[in-house]
């Protein structure tokens, strides 16, 4: 039954997200993160993942080759249920919108020039953009530790953070380095700065 409610969530993030896998990202946090359930052995219940464990995932997902969404679904579900619960999550993500692209391939090219259609797609687009920043801000309150510090203190004490945040997106905006090459690169700073 797990495995089944692992499906049925990254298939209905994966069905309701616009503008791809980072787009996605947004609305996966929002359901993993109060998403409950029992673990086994607990007497509570508690969330399928915690925010800063959500920021674990796409950081592994991110250091990988390939489409961000099936890498951090599959994180979860490997966290929820392992193996099997990866393949839920994964299958999840990518099997439902692969089957409706299919279809929709074929009526596309037929209705693109439509003027309902690209009505539609204007208004999307910027819906994209603030589910992109709404993850950024939800991440960065995580990561710089902002509901247990306050504002101030976190970013004071995390100074070090806010430099890699301002020269991760300097490099990103200004060269073509692949990001697969910055994320690998402050992972092996982390490792020999934060030990």
């Amino acid at each position: 039954m797990l495995l089944w409610h692992i499906f049925i969530l990254f298939t209905r993030v994966s069905l309701f997200s616009w503008g791809g896998g980072p787009a996605s990202l947004a609305l996966m946090q929002r359901e993993t993160t109060t998403a409950l359930w029992k673990p086994p052995g607990s007497a509570s219940t508690s969330p399928w993942v915690t925010p800063l464990e959500f920021s674990d995932a796409v950081a592994v997902g991110n250091a990988l080759p390939g489409p961000i969404a099936p890498q951090v679904s599959a994180y979860i579900g490997y966290k929820m249920a392992g193996v099997p619960g990866a393949v839920a999550a994964a299958a999840g993500t990518v099997l439902p919108t692969t089957i409706l692209m299919l279809f929709m391939v074929a009526c596309f090219f037929r209705i693109k020039e439509s003027l309902l259609v690209q009505s539609m797609l204007r208004a999307v687009r910027p819906v994209v953009v603030g589910l992109l920043l709404w993850t950024a801000y939800d991440m960065a309150i995580t990561v710089f530790g902002v509901k247990r510090l306050g504002l101030v203190q976190s970013f004071s004490l995390g100074w070090d953070k806010l430099l890699i945040v301002a020269v991760s997106f300097a490099v990103l905006t200004l060269t073509e380095i692949n990001p697969a090459l910055v994320v690998l690169v402050a992972a092996v700073a982390g490792g020999v700065v934060y030990r």
